[in-house]
């Protein structure tokens, strides 16, 4: 959580259309996305970000991914036929339930929760959580990801700010995973205000695809009054960093789980922390919306 972090004024295409971007990442527009709601309004008047621009080796990565998880995300869906898998939901509210019982319908990486120690340190405790999702390691000092992303008392930018690792493309988030978890092929997925239906379904392919090769998503959330918000987060803005570890089997991924660094942080750190969970479900059309504007790193 970041009180005032850069902010994201153009969007890099949904995956699904990185099969025919440019290297240098369009505005939406009305021809990409879809008839703007109050908080796409919001986001589009205060929105200060210039456009973004992926490196040619993240656009061909991303073009391989794509394929990729388009490939298996169908195949998987075929199979609802036979019950693995329902249709495709895209209605549903969150879900605050915590019961172990209640993730039998979901397939997980496996995150390790921590809470933020400071008020702007959600992304530094999101890049740790995401990554011990894939080695499994816990308790990670948040200090270390503080520096590495340069996280200032504004937050983890999203874009724009080039870290201390070989070749740094200016995605802090993305250059950190992959430095942490070599090989593991992060690539940027910037959204527009109001993501489309086809960034919709690029995202449930993107959360199936990580979490069934035991990846999490780092998603950068930014919350608007009047428009959705996260399990427990009040209608204010608010810009945050999470790590999205699962899906649900049984829709097709229609709904996600996520972990909130927010969650289990004293009130006194964070005054509206009390109620925010360490770990949610919502449905993944919700998150992408929230995600619109800033996005996520698969």
């Amino acid at each position: 959580m970041s009180a005032t972090p850069t902010l994201l004024r153009a969007a890099v295409l949904g995956a699904a259309a990185l099969l025919t971007a440019a290297t240098t990442a369009p505005t939406a527009t009305a021809a990409t996305a879809a008839a703007p709601d109050p908080g796409a309004d919001y986001k589009a008047a205060h929105d200060t970000l210039g456009p973004q621009h992926l490196t040619p080796a993240q656009y061909r990565l991303a073009v391989v991914k794509q394929a990729a998880a388009a490939r298996s995300y169908e195949e998987a869906h075929a199979l609802g036929t036979t019950g693995a898998m329902g249709p495709l939901s895209t209605t549903g509210t969150a879900d605050t339930t915590g019961a172990t019982s209640a993730l039998a319908g979901y397939k997980l990486s496996g995150g390790i929760h921590q809470s933020q120690q400071t008020s702007y340190w959600c992304g530094p405790a999101a890049l740790v959580i995401t990554q011990s999702a894939h080695d499994e390691v816990g308790g990670r000092s948040q200090r270390d990801a503080a520096t590495l992303l340069k996280t200032t008392t504004a937050g983890t930018a999203w874009y724009g700010i080039d870290i201390n690792v070989p070749d740094p493309t200016g995605y802090p988030m993305v250059d950190a995973l992959n430095y942490r978890l070599p090989g593991a092929g992060y690539v940027p997925n910037a959204l527009p205000y109001t993501p489309t239906a086809a960034d919709k379904t690029a995202f449930k392919q993107h959360i199936t695809h990580n979490t069934d090769n035991d990846y999490a998503i780092a998603g950068n959330a930014w919350e608007v009054p009047g428009g959705p918000h996260l399990v427990g987060h009040p209608n204010i803005e608010i810009f945050h960093w999470v790590a999205i570890d699962g899906y649900n089997t049984d829709t097709a991924a229609g709904q996600v789980n996520y972990l909130d660094p927010v969650g289990g942080v004293s009130t006194s750190v964070i005054s509206w922390a009390g109620p925010v969970p360490k770990s949610a479900h919502i449905s993944s059309d919700t998150l992408t919306t929230i995600m619109g504007g800033r996005g996520y790193v698969w």
